[in-house]
């Protein structure tokens, strides 16, 4: 197996397990957040958060350097769209870390004191930014789709040695 093949290979399962588990958590956790009573959302999303910090930040790594590297062993218009999809890591991880994180700190105090008069405001937050990470993590795994398919239409109209 070439490097490239290697790189792609993990490009594709990260930013596609960055995108899958964004959206199922957009579609079904989230949704299902809406219409439990807030005192199991609270508990709830804050035992989650508790178990999704590690796996979410490994996948987004990973995402976002095997995205980098596909991006710098590739040329043309392949490299261009592994560097957005690079690119598109960035600010799903950004608004995880100083969108999500911070609200899932006052979701935890929540859980155990009670939610203030704004919280139906703050947890709308939340969910935008959810909303806004989810789609940059599926548009960077959509674009690493595309270059893989790239690679492998290059591959199949290269000259063939013999």
């Amino acid at each position: 197996m070439s490097k490239i093949s290697l790189v792609t290979g993990v490009a594709l399962l990260s930013t596609g397990l960055l995108a899958g588990a964004f959206g199922y958590g957009m579609v079904n956790v989230a949704a299902t957040f809406d219409v439990v009573p807030l005192d199991v959302r609270l508990t709830f999303h804050s035992a989650l958060m508790q178990r999704n910090g590690v796996v979410m930040q490994t996948a987004m790594a990973l995402a976002a350097t095997s995205s980098l590297a596909l991006a710098v062993l590739s040329r043309g218009r392949a490299r261009r769209l592994a560097g957005v999809a690079a690119a598109l890591t960035v600010p799903s991880f950004l608004v995880t870390r100083f969108g999500n994180v911070p609200i899932n700190g006052q979701i935890k105090i929540w859980a155990v004191t009670s939610a203030p008069a704004d919280h139906v405001a703050i947890l709308d937050r939340w969910e935008t930014y959810n909303v806004v990470r989810t789609v940059a993590a599926l548009a960077a795994f959509v674009l690493v789709i595309a270059v893989s398919r790239l690679k492998l239409t290059d591959r199949l109209l290269a000259p063939q040695p013999g």
